[in-house]
């Protein structure tokens, strides 16, 4: 038997291994048809381990682990696994920064460098908001380190925030402020060190005293690869066709673009405070639920930390993610109050294949990310 003939077995062997908690009842055939569809894709894709759940009206009607958390130990994947949250994770740094512009430290629309008034002057018009809808024009660092003599992104040397964000404030800026979209991790990157900068506390030990903790996350947590994390789930990547290991990355990067560790637990509690319009209040909400407005009073479908479109006449927010050996989306269907959430430990897994097929067999008529890019 060939490796990956091995490993297809085992895959089958452990399906199931996920309980459902506390479930609304999900018909025997919707069940194996999901079931199917998810094995079939992890075959074709090559992915070691999906965590599927979907979620109605706040609670569970599915959460299942298929295949492995880690291969080497043959550890199967439960709703319990803690996956990267990779892009995912920028949510949460909206939230984080919503919470401090109620608490009277932060303006949506202030120039950043009413906080860092070290950076360029160029940045001078760039705002908090410009920073959460990635229309800042400052260019994603991992693109553009590398080129135009500035030194390539090392992803095995420890930056210190104040020398990450020194490197940044060298980066060209590619448009004028509020005039373009461009995806950034930059802004995001950032808006972590903002949030220490006016509060004195590291984003992720805020967003556990004021997020994970009030609402009941019980595995969520920044990125660490020194500390012992319960569950963590490898990732993964193919290189010439064969399953590897992710290749090592420094772990004191956990910048707020997105470095945290979350379960299908974690989401579950996530869902339901998103449903809830919990922590913020409901004008901050709002915020985060609009579509950019560019310079031009042109409308762009992204809001803060979030795609924002519609499907069946009702807003569906989705947003995808994937760094270091996972890949993952959480897709929200307010027509019907369906959640989706897809988290795969393979860097190219096509996460949205998954989405969009158990999306067609629970709601037909449910918008579709494919072939549209995320």
């Amino acid at each position: 038997m060939t490796s990956a003939s091995r490993l297809v077995t085992l895959m089958l062997a452990v399906l199931g291994t996920g309980m459902v908690s506390r479930p609304i009842a999900m018909a025997a055939e919707l069940q194996q048809r999901i079931d199917e569809l998810v094995v079939a894709e992890m075959q074709t894709q090559k992915i070691p381990g999906v965590a599927v759940a979907v979620f109605t009206a706040g609670k569970p009607m599915l959460m299942k682990g298929y295949g492995f958390a880690n291969v080497e130990h043959e550890a199967p994947v439960t709703p319990a696994s803690v996956f990267h949250s990779a892009s995912v994770g920028k949510q949460f740094t909206a939230v984080a920064i919503m919470l401090l512009v109620e608490d009277g430290k932060l303006g949506l629309d202030n120039s950043i460098r009413t906080y860092f008034p070290d950076a360029p002057l160029s940045w001078q018009p760039i705002t908090i908001r410009h920073l959460l809808t990635h229309t800042s024009g400052i260019p994603d660092y991992f693109d553009v380190m590398g080129t135009n003599g500035i030194a390539p992104y090392d992803s095995r040397h420890d930056y210190a925030p104040d020398e990450l964000r020194g490197i940044f404030y060298t980066l060209p800026l590619i448009f004028d402020a509020g005039s373009d979209f461009s995806y950034s991790n930059t802004g995001y990157a950032l808006l972590g060190f903002l949030i220490e900068k006016v509060t004195g506390q590291f984003y992720g030990d805020l967003l556990r005293d004021r997020l994970f903790r009030p609402l009941g996350m019980p595995s969520a947590v920044v990125v660490s690869e020194s500390d012992i994390v319960p569950g963590r789930v490898a990732g993964y990547e193919l290189v010439n066709d064969e399953l590897k290991n992710e290749e090592w990355y420094t772990p004191t990067n956990n910048t707020a673009d997105g470095a945290l560790y979350l379960s299908l637990l974690d989401y579950h509690a996530w869902d339901r405070a998103l449903r809830e319009r919990a922590i913020l209040r409901d004008a901050s909400w709002d915020e985060i639920y609009s579509a950019v407005r560019l310079n031009d009073g042109r409308l762009y479908p992204y809001g803060f930390g979030w795609n924002i479109d519609a499907s069946q006449g009702a807003p569906w927010y989705h947003h995808s993610g994937g760094w270091l050996g996972f890949n993952l989306l959480i897709s929200r269907y307010l027509a019907n109050g369906i959640t989706i959430v897809v988290l795969s430990n393979l860097d190219l897994a096509k996460s949205a294949i998954i989405v969009d097929g158990i999306a067609g067999i629970i709601g037909p008529g449910m918008a579709q990310l494919l072939p549209r890019a995320e």
